[in-house]
């Protein structure tokens, strides 16, 4: 999906660097996982953390899962590509990662509020995988700030009526390990296999 040209290499060039500093490490003899994605370990301007509504109308944050792996991946529920394919390929990682896909939590974080509404996340989200949870702010300032800290590009594209319109977003995902840092990001439109592999990475 489009971005912010500016911000997409700013966010890129800051990638490139921590994953230098993970490869240097790794020389002085740090072990340390081999991913198939970016390794965005040490992160510490973005990301820290969230509080976002579940369908139920629960406040939900980062420490609610400690235990698991968190993937975190920004979309909306009326995406005509690349919300749909992403959750399908998510569903097939889990299919591949068999028993360890309990230690898996999968959050699909809504940046279009207006139209995603609980009751409705509630019914998309796991139609994909029973495991799956769907999150949303509370109101736009609460997307703004979510947004903002997870450095995602969001824009509302009109369409024929107020109601009828497409949202562009960044395509990419996050993953936090089990003590709730963020690790890794996760490149769209790979396929299922390198994700299950970074995630067991991560688990081992």
């Amino acid at each position: 999906m489009p971005t912010s040209a500016s911000g997409f290499f700013a966010t890129f060039r800051r990638f490139c660097l921590l994953a230098l500093c993970t490869a240097l490490l790794a020389a002085c003899g740090q072990p340390k996982p081999s991913f198939k994605n970016v390794d965005i370990s040490g992160a510490s301007d973005f990301g820290k953390d969230f509080a976002l509504q579940d369908p139920a109308g629960k406040t939900r944050t980062l420490g609610d899962f400690k235990g698991k792996v968190v993937l975190m991946f920004f979309g909306y529920t009326h995406c005509p590509d690349v919300c749909p394919t992403t959750m399908v390929e998510l569903k097939q990682v889990m299919e591949q990662l068999g028993p360890d896909a309990d230690k898996v939590q999968v959050l699909f974080v809504t940046v279009d509020p207006d139209r995603d509404t609980g009751a409705l996340l509630g019914q998309y989200v796991p139609a994909f995988d029973a495991r799956f949870l769907g999150l949303r702010p509370a109101d736009e300032a609460a997307l703004k700030q979510v947004t903002k800290d997870f450095k995602v590009y969001y824009a509302k594209v009109p369409g024929s009526s107020p109601n009828n319109y497409t949202m562009d977003h960044s395509a990419g995902s996050y993953v936090f390990d089990q003590n709730g840092q963020l690790r890794l990001f996760i490149r769209h439109g790979q396929g299922p296999e390198p994700i299950a592999h970074d995630l067991k990475a991560l688990m081992s």
